[in-house]
């Protein structure tokens, strides 16, 4: 060990002062070269690696390549997986079987089973608007919106495991390393507002969900796309770019254009590489996420009624609420797809009724029900609806049967499973598919996450099986290389 090694030195070369003094101001320059380049002082000068092909953002606004119904999308993720038979699919065969044996084949945590105990539906359904449609007593609010809604009574996914299930669900796979749903979108269609992520995720208080951020990666597309956790309550709406110097925004304005002014002479410097280019865009969009992100969950401008429609002014439904308010005001500033988690975590937390069935769902429906209901009332009254794309459900539905000996805990079901669509240029009203008299499997239309995904592409302006991404050799696609259909008979 050298003893005789300068103090306060970097690598016996400067001291660290200096060091910071030179790295940290001049990497300030390249943001401020980014911001002249679009306003064309150095456009010539920004270049991909080839130094010649003009650089283009990734995420430049694009139009589709065919007509479009829908501009955005908002995925309402119920994490851990509402029971079917419990909230959208009416079974009343069901309920006389509470409580009896029977034979039926089921699939989950517990393993491959033959038989089991008929846990019977724990609410009443009553029929809603001029469709008529049953819907539990866990969700009255959403069922005064029925005629606004197409149910997928008959869907299937490839896993009955939480983590794998959920991969499929966002990415149409249950390997990780898949672009998410929302990555897709914001590599088809960019984003029209450079002051936010195209793509925003917000999580349950009580944590992410198993697998944490693989269900909103970008896979193997650049992390432009990636999707961007944000946070509606509270002064800090995008953790990553938290101040840890705690100075307002003044003060961070002012910094900045004292470093730019100081380093205005690197402008000069030719810019022609594409990962130095990738880093000017993105320390530039970090700092205008900074600067706007407060904006946007800024909910001072919105009146009481509105407000109160979201449910912000109880205890029970403000938490999810501020979620639902905040993504109609993305939708409103351009963001392309949001993605709100209700449940995080594990066990009750979120939708996993594995024990106490009653106590769970009437936990969790009553804190997302009005703040929902609020969302497709709000989009609609403002002439947003037909251009946002809602998706409601989770990884998996669950079993008929009894996954204890006591108890109404019930067991995953990838069989089959209840989700649903709205706006968007979905039809309203309507009801496709079904699963047998039990819930266990789906039975009549069977889908799959594929064909959930297929349309979601297809009312953005997209042929599911054209958009595609070069990567090993094969065009990958979101709905496989095996291509995937939409459902055509939910489309207006």
């Amino acid at each position: 060990m050298n003893n005789n090694r300068p103090k306060n030195t970097f690598c016996g070369q400067f001291n660290r002062r200096e060091y910071l003094h030179q790295v940290g101001g001049g990497f300030t320059s390249l943001a401020m070269a980014g911001l002249m380049a679009k306003d064309g002082f150095i456009r010539s000068q920004a270049n991909a690696a080839d130094g010649k092909t003009p650089w283009q953002n990734p995420l430049a606004p694009k139009d589709p390549p065919l007509p479009a119904k829908a501009k955005n999308v908002i995925f309402l993720f119920m994490y851990g997986g509402p029971s079917h038979v419990d909230t959208f699919e009416y079974k009343p065969e069901l309920y006389p079987l509470d409580g009896k044996t029977i034979d039926v084949k089921t699939f989950g945590r517990g393993g491959k089973k033959n038989g089991g105990r008929v846990v019977g539906p724990k609410w009443d359904f009553k029929q809603y608007g001029q469709c008529g449609k049953h819907v539990s007593d866990l969700f009255p609010n959403i069922g005064n919106h029925v005629d606004k809604i197409s149910f997928l009574h008959s869907m299937t996914a490839d896993s009955p495991i939480h983590g794998s299930a959920m991969l499929n669900m966002n990415s149409g796979s249950v390997l990780s390393g898949r672009p998410s749903m929302g990555s897709w979108v914001n590599y088809g269609l960019g984003s029209v507002n450079e002051n936010l992520p195209g793509y925003v995720v917000m999580l349950d208080p009580t944590g992410g969900p198993i697998s944490g951020a693989k269900n909103w990666t970008s896979g193997y597309m650049p992390a432009a796309y990636q999707g961007v956790v944000m946070n509606a309550s509270g002064s800090t709406p995008i953790l990553d770019l938290k101040n840890a110097r705690n100075m307002s925004r003044d003060q961070q304005r002012m910094l900045i254009d004292k470093l730019n002014k100081y380093n205005s002479r690197h402008l000069s410097d030719r810019i022609d590489n594409t990962a130095l280019s990738a880093r000017i865009s993105s320390y530039e969009l970090a700092y205008k996420m900074q600067m706007s992100a407060p904006e946007a969950v800024d909910f001072d401008t919105e009146p009481e009624h509105v407000k109160n429609l979201y449910g912000l002014n109880q205890d029970r439904t403000r938490d999810f609420g501020k979620k639902c308010l905040l993504a109609r005001r993305l939708v409103e500033r351009g963001v392309r797809f949001i993605q709100i988690y209700s449940g995080g975590n594990h066990n009750d937390a979120n939708w996993d009724a594995h024990g106490d069935l009653v106590k769970n769902h009437n936990y969790h429906a009553g804190n997302t029900d009005k703040p929902i209901a609020g969302l497709l009332e709000d989009l609609q009254q403002r002439g947003m609806l037909d251009e946002t794309l809602i998706i409601w459900g989770g990884e998996f539905g669950r079993q008929p049967t009894a996954e204890y000996a006591k108890g109404t805990g019930r067991d995953h079901n990838s069989y089959g499973f209840t989700m649903w669509m709205a706006g968007g240029g979905i039809k309203g009203g309507t009801s496709l598919g079904k699963t047998d008299e039990l819930g266990s499997a789906a039975v009549e239309k069977p889908l799959h996450v594929k064909n959930m995904h297929a349309t979601v592409l297809k009312q953005l302006g997209f042929d599911p099986n054209e958009l595609s991404y070069f990567y090993r050799g094969l065009d990958q696609r979101l709905v496989g290389v095996e291509g995937g259909d939409p459902i055509n008979e939910i489309i207006a």
